[in-house]
């Protein structure tokens, strides 16, 4: 199981999100701090659910964070987060 595997089935798990992205970055972070062979080193999750509701910013990037607690700790160096509003267009974008 890849770390975007591990990363889409934790957060699904936790927040039953309305929509998940779980993006891949590492590429564009080629010879950066905590680069590795093979990626999946860095990644953004755009993530919507109502389980966000009444929140601040810092409560769900640390839920997100807390979530993937094992994953940052082994291979993940670098974690974007956008929290998107649950009832909002998502456009083209695709669901996970």
């Amino acid at each position: 199981m890849t770390v975007r595997d591990i990363i889409v089935e934790k957060l699904n798990r936790r927040f039953e999100p309305e929509h998940l992205e779980v993006i891949d970055e590492s590429m564009k972070h080629f010879g950066h701090a905590g680069w590795r062979e093979g990626g999946e080193t860095h990644f953004r999750v755009r993530i919507a659910t109502r389980h966000f509701a009444g929140s601040s910013r810092v409560a769900q990037h640390r839920e997100v964070m807390e979530t993937l607690d094992a994953e940052l700790k082994d291979r993940v160096h670098a974690l974007a987060i956008e929290v998107l509003p649950p009832d909002g267009p998502f456009g083209g974008r695709d669901r996970v």
